[in-house]
């Protein structure tokens, strides 16, 4: 069956929202996507996005399939953004969402050796290491210095394209298990225990 998704992603400084035909030989073809970067904006930028998407692509609603989340790394409060309305549509339309790393979604399609690295905020950095797509260490988060150099070839600060996350999706066939945001620490904000207010 071909599907047609809805990929979003809100783990980077990007909002990204894409609408996708996915043939069952695996073929993934754009049909329509929108690209903002506004790191303060996620939650003003992504349900209009997602109706120009669908508007862009001559589509509706009720077209879609399937939806494809980023799950992150990413900071807090953007990651949350694209993970809820992910599942709002989902939720909404009875179709299955589909959680992926967004570092696997920017390294999908890389050939040899390859560092994806984001900005993680807090003068520190997500990263993962891939061999031709595929990964083997990571996600972490750690300080710049700290990140492995003895891979030649990096992807610094990028962020993914739809068709990346659709082609991170592994398991097509199956039921999809409840997407789980990757934080890899804890939030800025603090309960009072933890401030010692109890």
């Amino acid at each position: 069956m071909t599907d047609t998704v809805l990929a979003l992603d809100t783990a980077t400084p990007a909002v990204i929202t894409g609408v996708l035909r996915r043939d069952p030989d695996g073929t993934i073809s754009a049909l329509a996507e929108r690209i903002a970067v506004d790191a303060h904006a996620h939650a003003e930028l992504l349900t209009p996005n997602v109706v120009a998407v669908l508007a862009d692509a001559g589509l509706r609603m009720a077209d879609l399939t399937a939806v494809v989340v980023g799950c992150g790394p990413g900071p807090f409060t953007g990651l949350r953004v694209g993970m809820a309305t992910a599942a709002a549509y989902g939720h909404a339309l009875g179709v299955p969402v589909y959680g992926v790393c967004t570092l696997d979604a920017i390294a999908s399609g890389t050939d040899g050796e390859v560092l994806v690295i984001t900005d993680a905020r807090r003068r520190e950095v997500y990263w993962a290491r891939y061999i031709d797509g595929v990964r083997i260490d990571g996600p972490s988060v750690t300080a710049p210095d700290d990140v492995p150099d003895d891979v030649a070839h990096r992807i610094e600060f990028a962020q993914p394209r739809p068709a990346g996350l659709v082609a991170a999706v592994s398991g097509w066939d199956a039921e999809p298990a409840a997407p789980v945001p990757l934080y890899l620490r804890r939030p800025d904000a603090k309960t009072l225990a933890e401030r010692g207010l109890r």
